[in-house]
């Protein structure tokens, strides 16, 4: 509701001229709140401390999914009851948006759409609708539009390929997913017991060589993608210290050697 005045202009050419002002068919006079003003040539009418009750909603029907899958579309609808007509922008993260490759905005009888084609993660992000029209403007609540994707890299990091007997081992796997994908690991392509991100093998023995690689899941595109496969080889620690052994007695054998040829 504004409090304002309004002022109308009328003329016209020609002599003896007389102006008439009508309000729905009925002849309108000077009053507290209404001056008419007129001479020769034209006359004005000002209505004073005019109501203007203006309806301005919203925007009102915002209608989008919390998560979407890479690859879906996105369609938002923005409406407000406004009168005059309002005009509509799109916003994303703060930043406008206009139409333009995957992005469509198409207005509508006191509407606007916002559609995205084909979305990709970074379409991720705040969506929000400016309404506005010559006397007022209002915002709509953002909506936080969230894009799953994966899994995709899904990588096996391991340190090192080949271990002693006894030795502490863990492996670990990434991948790039929304929401975090969860992991499984496989020995030999049979399912380990438990499940992570982190692979832990301690006290390993010579039975435990073999091919190690992870599967990544993702809940909401119902995806899976595996790892490359990483080849564990422990070694037996007693052939490796026997074998210790026998070189240092080769070399006690040549120093002893060396000392009688010297003296």
């Amino acid at each position: 509701e504004f409090n304002s005045s309004v002022s109308l202009f009328c003329s016209s050419s020609g002599s003896s001229l007389s102006f008439l002002w009508m309000k729905d068919s009925s002849e309108l006079t000077s009053s507290d709140r209404v001056q008419i003003t007129t001479n020769e040539e034209n006359s004005t009418l000002t209505i004073v401390n005019i109501l203007l009750f203006l309806h301005l909603d919203g925007p009102e029907n915002v209608t989008i999914e919390e998560h979407h899958e890479k690859g879906s579309d996105i369609n938002l609808t923005c409406s407000s009851d406004s009168s005059p007509s309002a005009e509509y922008q799109w916003f994303l993260n703060g930043d406008h948006l206009s139409s333009s490759g995957p992005l469509l905005i198409t207005d509508t009888d006191g509407g606007s759409n916002l559609t995205v084609i084909n979305v990709t993660r970074y379409d991720d992000g705040s969506y929000s609708c400016n309404v506005s029209n010559p006397v007022s403007s209002a915002n709509s609540d953002p909506v936080n539009v969230s894009v799953s994707y994966g899994p995709e890299n899904v990588n096996l990091e391991s340190p090192s390929q080949n271990y002693p007997e006894g030795s502490d081992i863990r492996l670990s796997c990434s991948a790039d997913s929304r929401p975090p994908a969860t992991f499984e690991w496989f020995f030999n392509g049979n399912v380990l017991p438990g499940s992570g991100s982190q692979l832990e093998l301690l006290n390993v023995q010579k039975n435990q060589s073999g091919n190690y690689s992870c599967q990544a899941f993702n809940s909401m595109t119902s995806r899976y993608q595996t790892s490359q496969v990483s080849v564990i080889s422990i070694e037996d620690n007693t052939k490796a210290g026997s074998s210790d052994s026998l070189s240092s007695g080769a070399i006690a054998g040549i120093v002893i050697g060396c000392l009688v040829c010297v003296s």
